[in-house]
């Protein structure tokens, strides 16, 4: 499997096969959000786009990065989520950077979107699709997260077998700008529990396949075999 990892503004080409990493936190928060009940993810191009969603469907649940505001229920924080009850529901979900990578590659014939908390479910998907080529999209910080970086290169090993331990991976993650950015309060809609929960490995067993339908990029938990 030949692999490469990219940040979103070098994305020249749509790739065959793409897995979008957001460690911290929209796709810890998407795992977490299926983890919960809910059905599927929008991915919505713009705050003003999730709130139209919303206004066409009311059943939804609108959710962004940052505090509260007016039309999104729900933040982008894995341990505010973890309580929310999404029984059958349908979100939209609007981030800074994860849900930008996910709609970046919306042509790629199969796109992932990935972190620590599904990377081996993730993996094993790729071994199972017989990935010749595989584009990582590190969303943070233009492709420089070192937490996006460090998770997309541990898939990378697991994909291909090479046994890769998480430590290592792990120890930069927890060492990583958005880390301390949360440890110290700079981001705002943060629950004290998100870098842990953000760093558990393999906590749920199903990957999450993003794909359009109707025109809107969805994304749905996968149960690898």
């Amino acid at each position: 499997m030949e692999t490469r990892f990219v940040g979103i503004a070098e994305l020249a080409e749509v790739p065959s096969v793409a897995v979008v990493v957001d460690v911290m936190r929209a796709f810890t928060v998407a795992a977490w959000a299926f983890a919960r009940g809910a059905e599927k993810i929008v991915l919505a191009e713009s705050l003003d786009d999730a709130l139209a969603l919303t206004g066409r469907h009311p059943e939804w649940v609108a959710l962004k990065d940052g505090p509260p505001a007016p039309g999104f229920a729900l933040v982008n924080s894995p341990g505010l989520l973890r309580s929310a009850d999404l029984g059958g529901r349908t979100v939209v979900q609007k981030t800074t950077a994860g849900t930008v990578g996910a709609l970046a590659v919306k042509d790629a014939s199969l796109v992932l979107c990935a972190g620590f908390v599904v990377a081996e479910a993730t993996a094993r998907l790729l071994r199972a699709h017989e990935s010749g080529s595989v584009t990582f999209v590190v969303t943070g910080e233009d492709g420089r997260a070192d937490e996006d970086l460090a998770c997309a290169q541990y898939i990378a090993g697991r994909a291909t077998g090479a046994g890769t331990d998480a430590a290592g991976f792990l120890r930069r993650a927890a060492a990583s700008r958005a880390a301390t950015e949360l440890a110290e309060g700079v981001r705002q809609g943060v629950h004290p529990d998100d870098i842990a929960l953000c760093l558990e490995v393999d906590r749920f067993p199903f990957a999450m396949v993003a794909a359009l339908e109707d025109s809107l990029m969805v994304l749905r938990p996968y149960a690898t075999p």
